[in-house]
């Protein structure tokens, strides 16, 4: 594992090289309680299916990365979206990547693409948020249960280490407080330029298929790809067909 500082904090980071010259840069934007580890192994996949440099990092807070000194608000994701991911695009050197992301980093992606419409070449994104639903907010509810009843502290553990408690309750507390309720990215999807592609299961627990409608609704030539038997962890529950979509779509 790699480390850099951005923006005055070290975050932890895995650079996959590409296998072909002249690919672009693929990125890896990881979900609300995930980090590098927690991809397993989709990112080397899809490297090697790809051809393509591809850099999955933590977000500050998350797996091995220094967090935040101060605590979250209802904007963390744009926060991540408009000062985080630009100073780490820059702080390695690249060019127009092509921005991966899943449920939160899904989100980040499309706030970034709409801040910065000439920057990104591409982005997909998996079971991606714009809006608040009331099967979401269900299914966090059902977290803090298994958070409070199951071995899901220590198993968040594994990944996160001293920083577990602050990782699970910061997503937890923001997304069921009333400030969150109101929370909505929609206004950033007219200014998106670039290709789009959206995924989502359809047995989801977190979302319904209305989030990857609204994004093709509002961005012309959305790419959708509605996967059955398949919840929120796209790459998890039907990684082959994610991989075949992905290398399709970047090719």
């Amino acid at each position: 594992m790699k480390h850099i500082l951005v923006n005055d904090l070290r975050l932890e980071y895995r650079d996959f090289p590409a296998a072909e010259p002249g690919r672009p840069t693929l990125m890896l934007l990881h979900e609300g309680l995930g980090c590098v580890a927690m991809w397993r192994h989709f990112p080397e996949k899809l490297a090697a299916a790809t051809g393509c440099r591809l850099i999955a990092w933590s977000r500050a807070g998350y797996g091995g990365s220094q967090a935040y000194p101060e605590a979250r608000t209802p904007r963390y994701m744009h926060r991540e979206a408009e000062e985080a991911l630009p100073a780490l695009i820059a702080a390695l050197g690249i060019e127009r990547p092509i921005l991966i992301g899943h449920s939160d980093g899904g989100s980040i992606a499309l706030i970034f693409a709409g801040a910065f419409p000439d920057v990104p070449r591409a982005i997909a994104v998996m079971a991606p948020h714009e809006f608040v639903e009331e099967i979401t907010l269900a299914g966090i509810r059902e977290a803090r249960q298994a958070w409070e009843s199951t071995d899901l502290p220590k198993k968040l553990g594994r990944y996160h280490h001293d920083q577990t408690q602050r990782v699970f309750f910061d997503w937890n507390d923001t997304w069921l407080s009333p400030a969150f309720r109101d929370w909505n990215i929609e206004s950033y999807l007219a200014n998106i330029r670039c290709p789009v592609l959206a995924i989502q299961g359809e047995d989801d627990e977190y979302a319904t298929m209305r989030q990857i409608d609204a994004i093709a609704e509002r961005i012309p030539g959305t790419q959708l790809l509605k996967l059955p038997a398949c919840g929120h962890s796209p790459q998890r529950d039907q990684e082959a067909a994610v991989i075949a979509a992905l290398v399709e779509f970047i090719g």
